[in-house]
């Protein structure tokens, strides 16, 4: 799962059949002292906006999140998040991005 900010919408007339009805959204991921990596759209259930930050899970867990794992989607928003807290210098043992 990776902490991500929603930066757009994507609007998809043609796509495949099991992508209709879900709501895609441009999200950017959230990197404390690491390489940042580039945005990446995301099937939208939850409803989030434009400047949220979210949960955002990859793979299958995305899939399975949205209840199909046939679905034609390789990441899915499945939590809005309220705040975030990091400790203003991160152990030399920690990871260097929030993913």
């Amino acid at each position: 799962m990776i902490l991500a900010e929603v930066i757009g919408s994507v609007v998809s007339t043609t796509k495949t059949p099991s992508l209709t009805g879900f709501k895609l959204l441009l999200v950017q991921p959230v990197s404390v002292g690491g390489a940042a990596r580039p945005p990446l759209v995301a099937a939208d259930v939850i409803g989030a906006g434009i400047g949220e930050k979210v949960l955002v899970a990859e793979g299958a867990a995305a899939r399975h999140a949205l209840g199909d794992p046939k679905l034609a989607i390789d990441a899915a928003v499945v939590g809005i998040v309220d705040s975030v807290e990091v400790a203003s210098q991160l152990p030399a043992s920690s990871p260097s991005s929030c993913r």
